[in-house]
């Protein structure tokens, strides 16, 4: 039976959000293929709203895997078209700076409905940069487990075919726990329940109103920025609430028991692809 961590010939494109599953992901694929193939590039896009834990476990996984990650963030150039920029863990943005070019060239924000900042953001702006290099269509590996089953039926985004390797190799959360357990270094973000609640954009909209109110209680400073962008635009990220008030809320009632099943940030343990 084939190794489904064997890379498919031709370019390959490794998408590395930066959180444990996909990092997961990659290790096994260095370890099937011995190594990285001059054929794949490992990307990271980042959105200037990740935890700095994220970055250092990018940064990590990189040094300690011997693996060379491009860094990517949105820019916008010339004639206010979309493009790339490279970056590294010293020079990359901390404070929202790519997300802030986004909405506001387009003057609106993305919400649970229209999430164009995962689109452009992350997908986008990871296939501009291959384009740069003179491809023309490219295999995918994403960072999606056997257990998300409603999430593996998509192949084809474009000119880019996706595949899941740890789906076929029928690999769980579980594994992914077992995985970093055995580790000398993870993540030093905390697990729940196989999520990682603060991993992805800190305040996230399409985290539940229970994590964020954590990350309210918590990281209190951290929703400045998404306050700021929705007084800026004059618009929400969430319908059903601003995040000013939300902040405010837990302020005042700490102990307030909030939904816990409205907006998690997909099932893979809160990790956007792209």
């Amino acid at each position: 039976m084939t190794n489904p961590f064997l890379l498919p010939e031709g370019n390959v494109q490794i998408s590395f959000s930066g959180g444990r599953t996909s990092a997961y992901m990659l290790y096994k694929i260095l370890e099937a293929n011995d190594g990285l193939p001059d054929s794949a590039v490992v990307a990271f896009q980042n959105t200037g709203r990740e935890m700095p834990q994220t970055l250092d476990f990018v940064q990590e996984v990189s040094e300690k895997w011997n693996v060379p990650i491009v860094w990517l963030e949105y820019d916008i150039v010339g004639d206010n078209k979309n493009y790339f920029k490279i970056v590294n863990h010293n020079s990359c943005s901390r404070n929202g700076e790519p997300f802030d070019k986004l909405i506001d060239k387009y003057g609106r924000l993305p919400n649970a409905r229209f999430r164009f900042c995962t689109g452009v953001l992350k997908m986008q702006t990871g296939q501009k940069y291959l384009k740069s290099l003179g491809w023309k269509r490219w295999k995918n590996a994403v960072g999606i487990r056997a257990d998300e089953p409603r999430r593996l039926n998509k192949k084809e985004d474009g000119n880019v075919e996706l595949f899941y390797p740890l789906g076929d190799a029928g690999k769980t959360k579980r594994d992914v726990e077992d995985f970093w357990m055995q580790q000398p270094f993870d993540l030093r973000l905390p697990m729940h329940n196989g999520k990682t609640m603060k991993g992805n954009c800190d305040f996230c909209f399409l985290k539940s109103e229970a994590t964020l109110a954590m990350m309210a209680r918590e990281h209190p400073e951290l929703a400045q920025w998404w306050i700021d962008a929705e007084k800026r635009l004059d618009n929400r990220f969430e319908r059903k609430r601003d995040m000013a008030s939300l902040v405010e809320f837990v302020e005042r009632q700490q102990d307030w028991v909030f939904d816990e099943t409205d907006y998690f940030c997909q099932a893979d343990g809160g990790e956007c692809t792209g």
